[in-house]
């Protein structure tokens, strides 16, 4: 099952599942019960805390939720913070600081709220995070709860900084092109997929 946000990131053979963690948390449960799938796909854009560029195309079965407030230490969780796929399975561990020098792929950060601030953004990546999307932490927590394997395919938009709105909105058509003609190389038959 190929799944997305919606709204202005819609494909032919994706399912959009809705905004945020909480919104994709909740429809794609209700997607996975009515319907459960083999294998989940999450795709869509992302912003890069430094280490991507524009357009660069990156996939992920990593995915982390941690709020800016964690970084400058103003804020705790008592819970896991990230999720990894396994080649067998989906799988937690944390903490995710023990990830950086690990050999994992690339995490992609979830939160509701973008970061602006490129000085915090890069300090994510002496994390071993490359990447923020809304929806993907919620994606994997999905997957794991019901033993789905699950990736995601994103293409970078905007860094993480102060133009990151700005640069979302003059990218994102070009950037939909771009990873829809990824996808359609990548994956086999896409076009006949049923969604």
């Amino acid at each position: 099952m190929i799944v997305c946000a919606g709204n202005n990131e819609t494909f032919p053979f994706a399912t959009p599942i809705g905004m945020g963690l909480c919104e994709s948390a909740v429809n794609l449960t209700r997607l996975v019960m009515m319907t459960p799938p083999e294998f989940l796909l999450f795709v869509g854009s992302a912003g890069s805390y430094g280490h991507y560029e524009i357009f660069d195309i990156v996939e992920s079965k990593a995915a982390s939720q941690i709020e800016l407030s964690f970084l400058e230490k103003k804020s705790y969780t008592p819970l896991e913070n990230n999720v990894i796929v396994s080649d067998e399975n989906v799988s937690r561990e944390t903490p995710v600081t023990k990830l950086a020098n690990a050999d994992r792929p690339i995490i992609v950060n979830s939160s509701n709220y973008i970061t602006t601030d490129f000085d915090l953004a890069k300090r994510f990546n002496g994390l071993g995070i490359g990447l923020e999307n809304m929806e993907f932490y919620a994606v994997m927590q999905v997957a794991q709860s019901f033993d789905i394997p699950c990736g995601g395919i994103f293409v970078v938009t905007n860094r993480c900084d102060e133009k990151a709105h700005q640069d979302f909105v003059r990218n994102h058509d070009e950037a939909m092109k771009r990873l829809t003609n990824y996808l359609t190389k990548r994956i086999p038959n896409l076009e006949t997929i049923d969604s």
